[in-house]
């Protein structure tokens, strides 16, 4: 009996302290970051690398190195990007219904990118299911004026109107204007 009772007590400190080793697996910090837009809270929850590896220290290219060309990223570091609007917003062309929805984005060799919204949830962010995009939206490209050595999302006013999504990276950052449908 007290074989069984230690097993059992072995089964539970170990499911216990599998959340903890699975967040002990991060190497990179993560923040959420929110902006009232139009009346409608728009939330980034997201995981911020950093340019230089975090073994070596060593710099690595970002845009077609660290992020591969033709190949779709999870935005973010770990678990996958999350963006959460309280109400509908049009982006491009297309209305995103409230709710929550899984960041990608799939850079170009020619520098430009698509911002993918997808409405699978709590994935890790290297999976990702194509059948699962709600919308490939084209991203603006600029040039940053001081580099980015850690990733940094934004979502703020845009001053024309409504609000601009921003992904700053090393020397880039591309961004999505949007509006609150009403």
């Amino acid at each position: 009996m007290n074989k069984i009772k230690s097993l059992l007590l072995i089964a539970a400190v170990i499911a216990s302290a599998t959340p903890l080793l699975a967040q002990q697996k991060r190497v990179s910090p993560h923040e959420t970051i929110s902006a009232v837009i139009d009346g409608s809270r728009v939330t980034v929850v997201y995981g911020r690398p950093y340019s230089k590896d975090p073994k070596s220290g060593e710099v690595r290219k970002i845009w077609g190195g660290l992020v591969p060309y033709g190949k779709v990223w999870r935005t973010g570091a770990d678990e996958a990007t999350t963006l959460t609007t309280q109400k509908p917003i049009v982006i491009g062309e297309t209305t995103i219904p409230a709710g929550a929805y899984t960041l990608f984005t799939l850079p170009q060799e020619d520098g430009s990118a698509k911002l993918i919204f997808n409405k699978q949830l709590g994935q890790w962010g290297t999976q990702y299911d194509e059948k699962q995009d709600l919308v490939r939206i084209d991203l603006k490209k600029e040039a940053l004026e001081k580099p980015a050595d850690q990733l940094v999302l934004a979502v703020s006013k845009n001053p024309a109107g409504g609000g601009v999504l921003k992904i700053s990276w090393e020397s880039t950052q591309y961004s999505a204007a949007f509006t609150v449908q009403k």
